[in-house]
């Protein structure tokens, strides 16, 4: 793996170019998780208001698993930035 140096944050531009750069980790993962978090969100209102008969533990574990999946976002993102600070 080849390893880069460290962005310099004072510098405008490279900020810039870093805070680009980190939008882009894992934003397959977080928008996934925002998407089923939304979906769960969405079976959560309609078991309330048109199918009562879903059980409430269907919505509860669909919205469980996208909360899981951003801060699984977050996690690689904070370590994709820690390794990044140390040069790497």
């Amino acid at each position: 793996m080849e390893s880069r140096p460290s962005p310099n944050l004072k510098d405008p531009l490279e900020l810039a170019a870093y805070r680009r750069e980190l939008r882009g980790v894992a934003s397959g993962v977080r928008w996934g998780g925002i998407g089923i978090t939304l979906i769960g969100a969405i079976v959560a209102g309609l078991r309330a208001w048109a199918w009562p008969a879903i059980p409430a533990l269907i919505p509860m574990i669909v919205v469980a698993w996208g909360m899981l999946l951003m801060l699984t976002a977050i996690v690689l993102r904070m370590a994709y930035h820690a390794r990044r600070m140390r040069g790497g």
